[in-house]
């Protein structure tokens, strides 16, 4: 094992055994991962900060169920895509927010090269747009498994579809990101209204 995987081993053990300062080292050491997984699968920061709220819940709760035969980061971030779908699944049937087209995306901190960073982040807003801009299933599998490069099953498990099905949703969400990021002539029109 990685020391990193062995002291989460090692933490995840005290935790089992009731060390609340364990637990909160686990915290500590995932909320950074767990945090970008729940804002990339909510498209916002309220809802990821809920999801994450209810990740670490369940995870707390359910900690004892824990086996250890996957990597606790790695079972952490399925709670998390759980906790992000349903509560994208509640968002969807009661509340509709309209996107404020004057939001400021652009990171402000200086880099080396200002024209590379401002190319980097032209096409870093136009894929979260373009990740905004899929339904819910085909964004879940595209950053399950781009982002977190879940295997199929491991997607197919965690959404509780068939692994042919992640792969046909996955294949799905790819496409539709290049036609939107990368539109042949006679598409860009189409997108542009």
């Amino acid at each position: 094992m990685v020391p990193q995987e062995l002291d989460q081993a090692e933490l995840v053990s005290a935790a089992k055994a009731g060390d609340s300062r364990a637990f909160e080292e686990l915290v500590r050491a995932t909320y950074t991962d767990v945090y970008t997984l729940a804002y990339r699968l909510t498209g916002n920061e309220e809802d990821a900060r809920d999801v994450v709220q209810e990740a670490y819940l369940r995870a707390y709760k359910g900690l004892k169920r824990f086996r250890g035969d996957a990597r606790f980061s790695t079972w952490l971030y399925r709670i998390t895509a759980n906790c992000a779908n349903t509560a994208m699944g509640k968002r969807a049937r009661t509340r509709h927010e309209a996107l404020d087209e004057d939001t400021n995306l652009s990171d402000s901190r200086p880099e080396h090269d200002p024209e590379a960073a401002a190319d980097a982040e032209l096409l870093r807003s136009r894929l979260n747009e373009a990740l905004d801009e899929l339904p819910p299933r085909l964004r879940a599998v595209v950053v399950l498994r781009d982002v977190y490069d879940l295997p199929h099953q491991a997607i197919a498990d965690e959404l509780g579809i068939s692994e042919a099905a992640a792969k046909v949703r996955l294949h799905r969400a790819r496409r539709r990101l290049r036609e939107r990021l990368f539109p042949k002539l006679g598409e860009e029109n189409a997108h542009a209204v």
